[in-house]
Order: C-alpha cells, then structure tokens, then sequence
C-alpha cells in the first residue's frame, strides 16, 4: 500500500498514528508530497482528484481518500482496534473524532487566514476563528474524564494529532491554561508509542 503524506499536515498525523497503533508500518509505503493551495499536484491528482492529502492507494490499486475512511480501511485490515464493531460504540468515537477532526478543520482556515499579508485578513474571520478554537477546546476538555475510561481508539487517535497540531501551529495560543484534564491527557499520551513513532515518521520525511 502506498500513503500519499506530508510531515506538516495533521489529517497525515491522524493516519500515521494509526498506522503505528495497528502495528502497519511495514504494509504501508510513505510517499511524500507537497500540496499547495496555488497550484496543484499532479501525481496526488492521479489518486485524488481532489489534491489533497493523505491518499491510500491499496494493494489491489483502490484509492481511499481522507483520513478517516482511511484509517477505517486500515483498521479493518488489522482486525478492527481502533473502531468499534457494534454501533453504539462506533457511533461513540465517530462523535469524539468529529470534534477534534472538525477543530483541525477551523486551525487550518486560521492558520491559512493569518498567513495572508495583514491587508488582506479579515478580521472577523480570525476573531471567530479563535471563539470557535476556545469553545471546542472547553468542550474536548468536559469530555477527557469519559475518554480516559474507554480503550485507545479512533478518538484519541484525532485528539492525540489536534494537540500535536496545537502545539506546532499554534504555540502561543497558551491553549493547556485553564484546561487541566486536556493538558494532563495530552502530557501522557504524547509519550504513546504509537504517537512516538509517527512523530518519527514526521521527522524523518
């Protein structure tokens, strides 16, 4: 199998942290690209018209597309670890992924935002970005004691490539400050062997 991925990208940090917890490492060819917003990329093109990565082309030439019917491939490959087979536990870490995913979403869009020469930001966007990035993060926080009593799977996996993602981008956001459960969590789970090792993939690329 082949990953179309990047170091710098948090949806390739949630499949690559999935790919170490399954235990997939040597199934699974890494194939670093760069994409950009200006111009695309036409090998990426090749296995997603969309242009964007992470992008899985399977042993038999299937190409998935996303990081969560990626990791639902992969998991399934393995045996199912990471996502639950009966549908109220499914449904469970679909909820919790749903969230950290969805913040990754708004950090991408802010990050894009202030990059822009200051001319050309839109204030509001930037204010609104930060209420929405506060309000999840208090949430994700009133959900940690129901997290650390549920094995390691799809949800952590997302919330493991959030705070990762938190502290690369967005170190100054001071995010741990009035977040203790979150900021406990995220101590201990960064020394996960499966976060580990893919933050060795990362740097290695």
């Amino acid at each position: 199998m082949r990953l179309f991925v990047s170091p710098r990208s948090p949806f390739v940090r949630e499949v690559l942290i999935s790919v170490c917890e399954l235990g997939l490492q040597g199934s699974v060819e890494l194939v670093p690209v760069v994409v950009r917003m200006d111009q695309p990329n036409d090998g990426v093109m090749a296995v997603n018209p969309l242009g964007k990565i992470p992008a899985l082309v399977m042993a038999d030439g299937t190409a998935i597309c996303g990081s969560l019917p990626i990791i639902d491939a992969l998991d399934g490959l393995a045996g199912g670890t990471l996502l639950p087979t009966d549908r109220a536990g499914r449904r469970w870490h679909l909820r919790h992924h749903g969230l950290s995913h969805g913040l990754l979403d708004i950090l991408v869009l802010w990050r894009n935002e202030r990059e822009k020469p200051v001319p050309q930001q839109t204030p509001a966007w930037l204010a609104n970005f930060g209420i929405k990035t506060a309000a999840t993060l208090d949430a994700i926080e009133r959900s940690i004691p129901e997290m650390t009593g549920v094995g390691f799977g799809l949800a952590h996996v997302s919330l493991a490539a959030l705070t990762v993602y938190l502290d690369f981008r967005f170190a100054a956001l001071d995010w741990r400050t009035g977040r203790p459960l979150l900021s406990k969590w995220t101590a201990i789970t960064v020394d996960r062997a499966s976060v580990r090792a893919a933050a060795g993939l990362c740097a290695a690329m």
